[in-house]
């Protein structure tokens, strides 16, 4: 039997983590060519790097014996953490490595420093609907041509949160400093 483990990613596999994202927003039937040239364009290596420098897990990374099978990229929003995207590589769309992720997605998120899950998903998209729904989403609200004049829903949980700071995402003079250094050297 296969071993699958969810692990935060590091600066050696950003590149990777890259070239599946673009793969996946390129490829996928629900979003218009503006938003895919906008999310392409948006989420470079510059802001991998910079979720890694406010905490390596807003990177997830799905394996599967050692090897990387799916992502998912998070990041703190206002107190809540908002799932930019979450994917299974092409090597394993065949297999419930969706549902490892959701469920190590909330274990690792659920009772720390957010109040709540959420996402936007197209309307269109009944696969990721459905996993969302299993998994405790509620759909919140349909958003009217909110993105490039596309309609979304507003997908969300809510979440256990202890009496601890919310996490505002900011990293300081000195976390950049740290994290330049880092990518410099490759750690």
């Amino acid at each position: 039997m296969a071993e699958t483990i969810m692990r935060p990613a590091t600066h050696a596999d950003l590149d990777l983590v890259l070239r599946e994202l673009r793969d996946v927003i390129q490829t996928s039937p629900h979003y218009s060519d503006r938003f895919k040239e906008h999310e392409t364009n948006r989420l470079d290596k510059s802001f991998l790097k910079g979720l890694l420098a406010i905490d390596p897990w807003h990177i997830m990374i799905s394996c599967v014996d050692g090897v990387p099978a799916g992502a998912i990229i998070s990041g703190p929003e206002c107190g809540a953490i908002f799932r930019y995207w979450s994917w299974v590589f092409p090597s394993h769309r065949q297999s419930k490595l969706a549902l490892f992720g959701m469920r190590e997605f909330d274990a690792h998120w659920d009772n720390t420093r957010f109040h709540k899950a959420y996402t936007y998903v197209r309307p269109e998209n009944e696969v990721a609907r459905m996993l969302l729904q299993r998994y405790g989403y509620t759909e919140t609200a349909l958003l009217k041509q909110h993105i490039f004049g596309q309609d979304y829903l507003l997908i969300e949980k809510f979440y256990t949160r202890p009496e601890v700071p919310y996490d505002s995402g900011y990293v300081g003079r000195l976390g950049r400093l740290k994290n330049r250094l880092k990518g410099l050297v490759g750690a």
